[in-house]
């Protein structure tokens, strides 16, 4: 047994087996006693889904270890809803979900459970995604859903091509592609042709983090969470409502929310 494993005791399997146990139940309990989460389908959880899941993500950006918790509570929740309706409809139950899991995982990882050799985690999503392949999806993009917010997207669908070899070889070169798309979105004469090569821009300049090891995402949701924290401070400290004051003025008050964040205050 490799080493790492000998943490997993059989205590501490048994109050993790316990409180999934009184979870199961919990979600039989709430479903047939509860009038509203006896009126709940797939569709209806859906949007509550994606809130929780927002709100996980905020979570853990703001390195708030104790609502993280709440949050996965909350996300694990739902996970058992739709298997219980699932398993009320007859199309599959919790059981399935998880030996589905457990079985594409260890499909997934050779390495571990096969006698493949990797040299670093590069090498570990390459294999994940010519795995993936071989097991049926369509296409290398196939996976990539079509919800997802664009910017996450386009760094999913980078991410993803970059994985059979479809990407720049350095980043100086990603770079020129950027100032390449910016000087055609200068030139763009109307409306349509804005658009076109300013989603081009946004998807260099995306691509252009993912070389550098940025996540382009939490960077824009740290400048959105400073932008509204100074300006929620120009807000309280200004002497006059803002709409009499001159821009110069407001820059001003917004000179001293940086300074104040510099000083830690």
């Amino acid at each position: 047994m490799h080493p790492e494993l000998n943490k997993i005791t059989a205590k501490n399997v048994a109050n993790k087996l316990k409180a999934f146990e009184r979870l199961l139940q919990t979600m039989e309990e709430l479903r047939a006693l509860c009038p509203w989460d006896k009126k709940q389908d797939w569709k209806t959880l859906r949007p509550l889904t994606i809130e929780e899941t927002y709100e996980l993500a905020d979570a853990i950006l703001s390195d708030r270890p104790a609502d993280v918790k709440e949050e996965l509570g909350d996300i694990l929740l739902h996970i058992i809803f739709y298997a219980k309706i699932g398993e009320e409809q007859e199309q599959f139950s919790i059981v399935d979900v998880i030996h589905d899991l457990c079985d594409k995982l260890v499909e997934r990882h050779p390495h571990i459970y096969g006698d493949i050799e990797v040299q670093d985690e590069e090498e570990v999503k390459r294999n994940w995604e010519q795995i993936k392949l071989a097991s049926g999806k369509t296409g290398v993009l196939a996976g990539v859903p079509n919800s997802l917010p664009s910017m996450v997207k386009a760094y999913r669908l980078q991410e993803k091509t970059a994985q059979v070899g479809f990407q720049w070889s350095n980043k100086q070169q990603v770079w020129a592609k950027l100032e390449e798309e910016m000087e055609e979105f200068r030139q763009a004469e109307n409306k349509e042709e804005q658009l076109d090569e300013l989603g081009d821009v946004f998807f260099s300049l995306i691509n252009y983090a993912r070389y550098v090891g940025l996540d382009p995402d939490e960077a824009l949701t740290r400048t959105n969470v400073k932008f509204k924290r100074r300006f929620e401070f120009l807000e309280t400290e200004a002497e006059k409502p803002l709409r009499e004051m001159s821009l110069e003025e407001m820059d001003a008050l917004w000179d001293v929310a940086k300074d104040r964040e510099r000083e830690g205050q």
